[in-house]
């Protein structure tokens, strides 16, 4: 009866079910939402790795125009503009620098820009990790009122009585889960896609330091 009861319960009944607990849920769900259509946005080539720069830093850099080379990546922020400015930096306030202290310093820039890029998709996991634990607290509490409406009045207390008040328990870690799987696939998505868009920018960056290394070599 109490599984019977529990299929034909509506999302309103659901969610009053729930209580409090349901809103968490929901901000979660919004949140990770929030967080997808973001992603979409920025962890792509053309964000990470714009075009332009790719295509028009080399000549500057060979031409030792570097404010230029500077302008260029202030136009276009992106990670890989953030580490050819990091490193025009270096070698504006170390002009003796060599090939291999540029190297070093673009390679510090790119590992934070990589760190940033890992960081910010962990909030989905985060999500995907709490959201089943807020579902499990509204169980344990849904159970806990059951157990407690027998205990209180057993000899009026039945079988039913105990099978609706597990049914209702187990709302929250259904919609938990609802909120967490979804989460969870997401964030595998993104993860491999910043996997592919670090790697991208690891090559765009080491293309470009070595002719500002070479360059600075030479003179």
């Amino acid at each position: 009866m109490g599984t019977g009861m529990f299929a034909a319960m509506t999302l309103t009944e659901a969610w009053t079910v729930g209580g409090w607990l349901m809103w968490v849920l929901a901000a979660m769900s919004v949140i990770g939402v929030a967080l997808c259509l973001y992603f979409l946005a920025t962890l792509r080539l053309g964000a990470v790795v714009p075009p332009r720069l790719r295509r028009d830093l080399p000549k500057y850099l060979v031409a030792d125009d570097l404010s230029e080379a500077r302008r260029l990546c202030e136009d276009a922020p992106s990670p890989l503009s953030a580490v050819i400015l990091a490193t025009l930096d270096a070698v504006r306030n170390a002009p003796r620098a060599d090939a291999g202290l540029i190297a070093k310093v673009a390679e510090s820039e790119g590992g934070r820009q990589a760190g940033r890029l890992r960081g910010q998709i962990q909030w989905l996991l985060d999500i995907a990790t709490i959201a089943p634990l807020v579902g499990l607290l509204g169980t344990v509490i849904g159970m806990l009122q059951a157990f407690g409406a027998v205990a209180a009045d057993v000899a009026a207390a039945k079988p039913t009585l105990l099978a609706e008040g597990v049914s209702k328990a187990i709302v929250t870690t259904i919609f938990g889960l609802l909120v967490a799987i979804p989460a969870m696939t997401f964030y595998a998505w993104f993860r491999r896609r910043a996997a592919r868009l670090i790697a991208a920018l690891e090559g765009a960056c080491a293309e470009l330091v070595a002719v500002l290394g070479s360059k600075h070599i030479r003179d």
